[in-house]
């Protein structure tokens, strides 16, 4: 590379992160590499809460569905709760109520009590959900899927190193450690949120400051939009496999393929890290390109990964399956700026988190959907089932307009 195109990019690099925009980035990107990052650790434990509280598949992919639920429901209210008090007030009380909980299942005794514990983990986190993609939209209005994609990426490098250090942790001591070690965790970075990120980085307007039927109207018209439509029917299908594959490809592994369960673990753990270099790649591709041209591809990719990993068998083609599986970790950062930036400025956190609780709540039924079919011995056949979703969602991606055509 020539030295006026390394300049360059130097140059191009310190306006992005100018203005405080870096200290900003940095402390969101550390609330979703714990937010997410402590949630994906669910699947690597799961063989170990299913020998401590006598689980079979359908029980535990339930509490993958409560997590999951819960975590849906509490979008709406993430939405609600950011554009009437603000993004930053919102993200360091989600981290705060992710300590308390997450310490609570770390301190659960019996089954319903985890249940109950992970319910109330799930939707603390969910309040985190919105607000992040609404900052960083009000900081960065010309590279939000660049900013997002970044920011995603460190979700990634938590689903990666979490997970791995969870497993590590219970086999190595028990499965409640890792989930305490959280806690304090959690409190450092709120901490870090309540010092950079404004109170409030939208404007002081809100669609949503009085509740009137002009407001849901105005929400309701804006909800309407074929684009919008469009895209959370993507949404909802891709949202569901990726549930369900992530919710159990540990548990594929060692039950299916027999890997041990320290590989099965290295491989989930891969399978995330693939996620650092795939989500900025995406988003600088919606960035440039736009969301018809950039997500087809994608889920293209996505949709023969799935076809071929029932008939991947040994330890390497099984390490390349779960390669090319990693691009389902990048359509989020093509859809989520595009349904973002589709709303008005004056309802984003209110049109997002309305539609963030349809389809992970959809979404959220998948996992004990697919428990069920792999008790029943249909798990490959429920690869071949999340295959078929995503070439539907290839097929609506033609539906979409781009937004600057509006």
């Amino acid at each position: 590379m020539s030295e006026p195109e390394t300049t360059d990019r130097r140059s191009t690099l310190r306006a992005f992160l100018a203005d405080g925009r870096g200290g900003v980035l940095s402390a969101v990107a550390a609330g979703w590499f714990l937010s997410i990052g402590v949630r994906l650790a669910y699947p690597v434990l799961l063989p170990y809460l299913r020998r401590d509280f006598g689980l079979d598949l359908t029980t535990a992919g339930l509490l993958l569905t409560v997590l999951w639920l819960c975590y849906a429901l509490g979008q709406l209210p993430g939405g609600l709760l950011a554009d009437r008090f603000g993004e930053g007030n919102v993200l360091v009380a989600s981290t705060v109520i992710s300590a308390a909980t997450v310490g609570l299942v770390a301190v659960a005794g019996s089954a319903p009590i985890v249940y109950v514990a992970t319910a109330a983990f799930g939707f603390g986190t969910a309040l985190y959900g919105v607000a992040r993609f609404t900052t960083l939209s009000d900081t960065y209005p010309d590279n939000d899927g660049t900013a997002i994609g970044v920011t995603m990426a460190a979700g990634q490098a938590g689903n990666t190193l979490l997970p791995l250090a969870a497993g590590a942790i219970a086999s190595a001591f028990a499965w409640q450690y890792g989930f305490g070690l959280a806690v304090p965790a959690f409190a450092v970075v709120a901490v870090g949120l309540r010092l950079v990120v404004p109170a409030r980085t939208s404007s002081a307007g809100s669609a949503v400051d009085s509740v009137s039927l002009a407001t849901v109207r105005y929400v309701g018209s804006e909800l309407r939009r074929p684009e919008i439509v469009t895209v959370t029917a993507i949404q909802i299908l891709t949202y569901c496999v990726w549930q369900a594959f992530t919710g159990f490809y540990p548990t594929y592994l060692i039950q299916i393929k027999e890997f041990p369960e320290g590989v099965a673990t290295g491989l989930f753990s891969a399978f995330f890290a693939m996620g650092i270099v795939v989500q900025p790649l995406t988003g600088r591709l919606y960035d440039r390109f736009g969301i018809r041209k950039s997500l087809p591809p994608v889920l293209g990719i996505v949709v023969l990964s799935l076809v071929a990993l029932p008939f991947l068998e040994g330890f390497w083609p099984i390490v390349v399956g779960t390669v090319f599986l990693s691009s389902i970790l990048g359509y989020g950062t093509i859809t989520l700026p595009y349904m973002t930036s589709a709303f008005p400025a004056d309802m984003q956190g209110t049109g997002l988190g309305f539609l963030r609780t349809v389809y992970m709540t959809i979404g959220a039924m998948s996992p004990v959907l697919f428990g069920a079919l792999a008790d029943r011995g249909y798990f490959d056949e429920a690869y071949f089932m999340l295959a078929g979703f995503v070439a539907v969602a290839v097929v609506f991606t033609w539906w979409l307009p781009r937004l600057d055509e509006q």
